[in-house]
């Protein structure tokens, strides 16, 4: 399993949920908006400090943006 990945995703996921633009999530996180971009594409190890810019930013809890999210079986 690779973390990136499931957190970009996750990041991905929660901006989208929330109706924000990759501009609006990086100036609430105070990231570079070039960063974020990175992020959502699995790029960059990402710090703990960053990594609570953006859970406060989306209003989760850091822990969100690692989980692993199961795919679901179609019956």
């Amino acid at each position: 399993m690779d973390l990136r990945t499931t957190f970009a995703a996750n990041v991905v996921r929660l901006r989208r949920a929330k109706g924000l633009s990759q501009e609006a999530l990086a100036c609430a996180a105070s990231v570079n908006r070039s960063y974020l971009a990175r992020i959502e594409t699995a790029q960059p190890y990402v710090g703990l400090e960053v990594i609570g810019k953006l859970a406060e930013a989306l209003e989760v809890e850091p822990a969100e943006l690692l989980k692993v999210r199961l795919k679901r079986r179609r019956s």
